[in-house]
């Protein structure tokens, strides 16, 4: 394993991943999980842009840019919020004149996660394990939707000793499982992006409020979206609370217990 000198000096802000990861380990683990998830996402940018799909396209890059600022790769998360920004404004030829510095940044991010990680054990277990091995006696569950393998499997991390904790990765998995619980009463949280593909957070709300689900059900916002318009049309819903990313374990713990004391 390299020594967090060498993330320093490629100006990684470890300083700031350790406040919201912990420690180290945690931080080494989840970095992997990081890399190998990162070429799909720069593919699914890649297939948007090419498409001038600039709704999904917003999606990716407001997950990339999440995903960086935990684990301490500002630039390549400044870059991406101002993709995310200038894609929500259907921007497409600034998109187009950017989109080769996104790329370039990004290839620099893999070649410092590579090098830092190459001499990790490859046959040590890591936190990926979790989003498929059974979690155990639990049978309170607590959902997790989010489109960043990050976020989720943090959260994973945090509660899976004492939650049955399921993951869905887009508003289509997080409505088929609420649905699949609807009258078993075993999901105590939900915590729910609002920007992920195929179905928005939003329409998972909506389709709680036809339902009156939220009080069996409650739900907490974990959102990368700070705008004022976004944090106003989610509390127009009867949610318990809001988190903004990156978070971490003390903030999560608190917005989770207290959204626990809502279940009905």
């Amino acid at each position: 394993m390299k020594d967090i000198k060498y993330l320093k000096e490629n100006n990684v802000d470890i300083n700031s991943s350790l406040e919201l990861l912990g420690d180290i380990e945690t931080y080494n683990e989840m970095l992997q999980d990081f890399r190998n998830g990162l070429k799909g996402k720069l593919e699914q940018i890649t297939k948007y842009f090419n498409d001038q799909d600039m709704p999904n396209y917003a999606i990716y890059v407001h997950s990339l840019k999440s995903d960086c600022k935990y684990f301490g790769f500002m630039k390549l998360a400044e870059i991406a919020y101002e993709h995310e920004v200038k894609s929500k404004d259907n921007d497409y030829p600034y998109i187009k004149n950017h989109i080769n510095e996104l790329m370039e940044e990004a290839s620099k991010v893999q070649g410092i996660v590579e090098e830092y990680l190459s001499n990790e054990d490859s046959t040590k277990d890591t936190y990926n394990n979790l989003e498929t091995l059974p979690s155990g006696m639990p049978e309170d569950i607590i959902l997790v939707s989010d489109d960043s393998e990050v976020v989720r499997l943090f959260v994973k991390k945090i509660f899976d000793k004492d939650y049955d904790i399921l993951v869905a990765k887009d508003g289509e998995e997080t409505l088929n499982i609420i649905k699949e619980h609807e009258e078993d009463n075993k999901i105590k949280a939900i915590l729910l992006d609002l920007n992920m593909p195929k179905i928005s957070g939003f329409e998972v709300l909506e389709y709680m409020k036809e339902n009156n689900l939220f009080n069996k059900m409650p739900v907490a916002i974990i959102s990368g979206d700070s705008s004022s318009d976004a944090i106003k049309k989610a509390f127009n819903y009867p949610i318990v609370d809001m988190i903004n990313k990156p978070f971490n374990e003390s903030k999560i713990k608190d917005v989770v217990n207290k959204t626990i004391e809502k279940a009905g």
